[in-house]
């Protein structure tokens, strides 16, 4: 209560010195409107859209990993037809090596044959970007209001339409 003091002081101090000047009045009346205009403006915005393609890329297939697989089955493979050709033991011995270096060699190559590119292929992906559309809108921002008050036309910008009269201050001050 005792904050509230001050504040209950100068408004009472205040209520007193206008109504001890005999020169201060201020009222409100209504005038009677001429018209309301609506005023707008254009204002622009920037929005945002999505806009997507589909697009072939082209890829290249990785190579296959060397293996050494092939080798090793041509070079058993043709040992053993090697060994099977020989009548005797040294002729075995001899035809094993002989096929299974030959082996090894057609192994290598097949494998060689099948490691090669996978080649080109094409794939077909969407691709997506942000476009901005400039947009222009009217937006009301008031009301330029023609009004008569004691037969004076005036004009005041309003933020809304008043209707049929608008509310005026009455400010009286003696002219000395």
């Amino acid at each position: 209560m005792n904050k509230l003091l001050p504040v209950f002081a100068v408004a009472a101090l205040s209520a007193c010195a206008n109504a001890a000047d005999p020169y201060y009045y201020d009222s409100y009346e209504q005038a009677p409107v001429l018209s309301s205009t609506p005023i707008y403006e254009i204002q622009q915005s920037q929005q945002p859209r999505q806009e997507c393609w589909q697009e072939q890329v082209q890829y290249q297939a990785p190579a296959p990993s060397q293996s050494a697989t092939p080798s090793i089955v041509g070079a058993l493979i043709g040992g053993a037809i090697g060994n099977a050709v020989g009548h005797n033991k040294s002729n075995k011995r001899v035809g094993a090596a002989v096929g299974a270096i030959l082996g090894g060699s057609i192994g290598n190559d097949i494998g060689r044959n099948n490691s090669r590119g996978g080649g080109t292929y094409y794939e077909t992906v969407e691709r997506c970007r942000t476009v901005y559309t400039t947009v222009q809108e009217e937006k009301l921002v008031g009301y330029d209001v023609r009004y008569s008050y004691n037969g004076t036309p005036r004009t005041v910008r309003m933020p809304y339409d008043p209707g049929a009269t608008v509310r005026v201050r009455v400010d009286v001050e003696p002219v000395f």
